[in-house]
């Protein structure tokens, strides 16, 4: 696969840190901290980390000579989370690397002072984390994960994948303004693809099971899964469900397609960690967060699972696999 020697290479970066040390004279030690809502043993994370220190590493920086980074890896638990932060906001960091809302959220209780960047939040003006894309005006800039308009895109492939699909059920938080933007730009179109829209709650894990249950009782439907730290946090149920009631499914990030999901289409993370570098490198020579725009992502990537297609007795369109990134076997 495309990305498979690229994984390898960077994988191990984000435990080992094997950076080489230049030849150079003394320099002040800076300090970054990382804070990821995952655990040490995540592949996904520890590639995107990996891209992330070796954007630092390009720009000059050299772990143990002129940088100190202090990592924690919080779970998904929000007690954790919350503890986590409070720990690196104390060390007065130079800068933090925070991975989406369930970080920047409880960072920005800690601390208004110490500047953050996100390589990946959904909607950080509606969330209060800055007052505009353009001049985020605080201490928090980075990266969105997608642009609501994009939720129109997985409807649009849930229905090129399996074009028999005329009902399809959202998974969304309600109590995030991102995914009830992403229902909307996907209830909208929805009348000229004649697909039905069912909106699924993800606040409970039983609750959201017995919701799916109920809708594929139903024949001809799919699901969409929209983008958000609930979605992630349960990814692992999410897939088990679709498998369980034979439901093709769009999901917005390739942890779910690599987990085994059916389909995938969102940002390239790795892409964003490597840019997210960039902006801690600017902060780490001077420049403010609050006068560093909040940027859209420049590269997406289809990751296509041709298993979980077989197993659904799906056959993907040629032209379809011809554009994916990625296509696991």
């Amino acid at each position: 696969m495309r990305r498979r020697e690229f994984i390898k290479a960077v994988a191990g970066l984000a435990v080992a840190l094997p950076f080489a040390v230049r030849a150079q004279q003394p320099e002040r030690m800076r300090r970054i901290a990382v804070l990821l809502a995952a655990t040490a043993d995540d592949v996904e994370f520890q590639t995107w980390v990996g891209a992330f220190l070796q954007g630092l590493q390009q720009a000059g920086w050299s772990i143990g000579q002129n940088v100190r980074i202090d990592t924690r890896w919080a779970t998904s638990n929000a007690a954790g989370i919350r503890k986590h932060a409070a720990e690196l906001a104390a060390l007065a960091p130079d800068v933090i690397l925070a991975h989406g809302a369930s970080t920047v959220g409880p960072l920005l209780q800690a601390t208004r002072t110490v500047p953050i960047v996100s390589p990946v939040f959904g909607d950080p003006v509606g969330a209060g984390f800055v007052d505009s894309l353009a001049r985020p005006g605080g201490n928090v800039t980075g990266f969105m994960s997608f642009e609501y308009g994009m939720a129109v895109k997985w409807l649009e492939l849930l229905k090129e994948t399996v074009p028999s699909v005329t009902r399809a059920a959202v998974l969304r938080d309600p109590s995030q303004g991102s995914g009830t933007s992403q229902f909307a730009a996907i209830q909208a179109v929805a009348p000229s693809l004649r697909v039905e829209i069912n909106p699924v709650n993800m606040r409970d894990p039983a609750e959201f099971e017995h919701a799916v249950a109920a809708f594929a009782r139903s024949p001809n439907g799919g699901l969409i899964v929209t983008a958000g730290a609930t979605a992630t946090r349960h990814r692992d149920l999410i897939v088990r469900l679709a498998a369980r009631y034979k439901l093709p499914t769009v999901y917005y990030e390739r942890i779910f397609v690599t987990a085994g999901g059916l389909i995938s289409y969102g940002p390239d993370f790795v892409d964003q960690y490597r840019r997210a570098a960039g902006y801690v490198d600017r902060i780490l020579k001077g420049e403010k967060p609050a006068d560093l725009p909040v940027q859209v992502p420049t590269k997406y990537e289809l990751v296509i699972n041709l298993k979980i297609a077989k197993a659904l007795g799906l056959a993907v369109p040629a032209n379809l696999l011809a554009r994916a990134d990625e296509v696991i076997e």
